[in-house]
């Protein structure tokens, strides 16, 4: 967890003299994921933030200890957006665990191809903090999906085969989207490409 420097009962820092809001942990944060997204773990670096926010080191120390710190905090983030948030978005689509399977299927590997962090993330699986957060949002959305498989019927043991095989698919998609886009059909014709596999997936 990141180390934040002070509680939420401390006293608030003095506005700046020029007028701009005071940036929050969680402003760092998603400058941070910026970064990675665009140069991976190495990009995350104080003063270059800090010029991206156009605001000073002093802003930065205020909410972290120092770069690990905010390290931690921008892959916890990644982690709130990226899973959490979908989940709870998916929660409210209704009771149907197979319509819920297919909405979260379409909308992670469009949005997964949009956007390169999750490769960024992968590519430094070889850093423990990158390492240990990759290790619970994995463990996370499979057993998520795997969920999804259950209360469609599939017996427990089962479910994680196919939660697990489900992440699987995606994680290739996610890589190749990147890597070879070519290699993916595009438009209505992946959303087709997608209904199959999930069509696979369901078969009993």
């Amino acid at each position: 967890m990141a180390m934040v420097r002070r509680s939420g009962d401390d006293p608030a820092p003095p506005r700046p003299k020029s007028g701009r809001p005071r940036l929050s942990a969680r402003d760092w944060a998603d400058a941070a994921l910026a970064a990675m997204r665009e140069g991976g773990l190495a990009a995350v670096a104080v003063e270059p933030l800090a010029t991206r926010l156009g605001t000073t080191k002093g802003s930065f120390y205020w909410h972290f200890t120092g770069r690990d710190a905010l390290i931690e905090a921008a892959l916890e983030r990644w982690a709130e957006t990226e899973t959490e948030t979908l989940i709870t978005d998916l929660e409210e689509t209704g009771p149907d665990p197979e319509l819920r399977l297919r909405r979260l299927f379409a909308e992670a590997v469009r949005s997964a191809a949009e956007d390169p962090l999750e490769v960024a993330l992968l590519a430094t699986a070889d850093d423990p903090r990158v390492a240990a957060a990759l290790e619970r949002v994995t463990e996370r959305r499979i057993a998520y999906v795997a969920l999804q498989f259950e209360l469609a019927g599939f017996p427990g043991p089962e479910a994680r085969r196919r939660g697990l095989l489900a992440y699987s698919v995606y994680l290739g998609h996610t890589q190749l989207g990147h890597a070879v886009p070519a290699s993916l059909p595009g438009g209505a014709e992946l959303d087709r490409h997608l209904d199959r596999a999930l069509d696979l997936l369901l078969m009993r």
